[in-house]
């Protein structure tokens, strides 16, 4: 398994753990925070630009892989609001990908995973 993070920050040493801004999560503890590889494509995107992904799992119709996918090829789609379009083409995204070890699944339908302890990415 290979975890990631995506950030606008070319920079990053070390990945120290922040209290989570999310309501359903406990704010008394810090948390690095990373995606798996397989939903790493729906973060290749600036900071908060709204966007709707979607992929071909194994109970997708050929109905639906014709008709939402532009070419057998595709296998992931992220669709963004136009105006987001400038920022797009115009934002540097960094890529680190961490060491799994010392993390743990947070929502693995999303590719969540989390660590309570600083990061150094690899």
């Amino acid at each position: 398994m290979r975890l990631f993070h995506v950030s606008e920050e070319s920079n990053i040493d070390i990945f120290k753990p922040r209290i989570p801004e999310r309501e359903d999560l406990d704010k008394s503890i810090g948390l690095v925070w990373a995606i798996d590889e397989k939903h790493l494509p729906n973060f290749l995107t600036p900071r908060d630009c709204p966007r709707v992904t979607y992929h071909i799992g194994e109970h997708t119709s050929k109905h639906d892989k014709e008709f939402f996918f532009s070419s057998p090829e595709i296998q992931h789609v992220v669709i963004i609001e136009s105006k987001w379009f400038e920022a797009m083409k115009n934002t540097h995204l960094y890529l680190y990908e961490f060491d799994p070890e010392g993390f743990e699944v947070q929502d693995d339908i999303a590719g969540y995973y989390i660590s309570r302890e600083a990061q150094k990415p690899i």
